[in-house]
C-alpha cells in the first residue's frame, strides 16, 4: 500500500511540518523555544509552582510576559493551571504530561548549551576580535 503525499508540503514522515508556513506547529514552537517558554518549562520541570514562586525562579520575566506566556503554553496543552478555592486564591502551574515531554528534551539542549559556554565565549571573543571589536 502506498503511503499518500501531500501536496501542501514537503514529503515527510510527520503529519505536521514545521518549515511550512502554515503549519500550526510553528505557533508552538515559538511558545516553547522563546526566551520565557523555554525558561518557564524548564522551571516547572521540577514541580508545579505558583506565579510568584515562577517570576522568582524564572529571573527578569515581568508579570505581564509571564501571564502571556503561561496562558500561550495552556492554550498549546503544556501547562496546567489550576485555581484553588480558597482565599486569598492560590494558583498552581504544573507540566501536562505532554509538556514533561518538551521539558526533558529543551534541558537535553539547555544541558548542552551551559555546558558548551566556554566554547561559546570563546568563539565569541574571536568573532569580535576578527571584527574589530564588539
Amino acid at each position: 500500500m502506498e503511503t499518500p503525499v501531500r501536496t501542501d508540503a514537503p514529503t515527510s514522515e510527520l503529519p505536521f511540518d514545521v518549515f511550512a508556513r502554515t503549519c500550526p506547529s510553528r505557533e508552538t514552537l515559538e511558545h516553547v523555544t522563546g526566551r520565557w517558554g523555554s525558561l518557564t518549562v524548564g522551571a516547572l520541570r521540577d514541580g508545579a509552582c505558583r506565579f510568584n514562586e515562577l517570576r522568582r525562579r524564572v529571573d527578569g520575566v515581568s508579570e505581564k510576559m509571564l501571564s502571556q506566556t503561561l496562558h500561550a503554553l495552556e492554550r498549546d496543552g503544556i501547562v496546567h493551571r489550576e485555581a484553588q478555592p480558597t482565599n486569598p486564591p492560590r494558583v498552581d502551574y504544573e507540566l501536562t504530561p505532554l509538556g514533561h515531554e518538551v521539558a526533558d528534551r529543551l534541558l537535553a539542549l539547555i544541558h548542552s548549551v551551559e555546558d558548551n559556554m566556554r566554547q561559546v565565549l570563546a568563539a565569541r571573543a574571536s568573532y569580535d576580535e576578527a571584527r574589530g571589536g564588539r
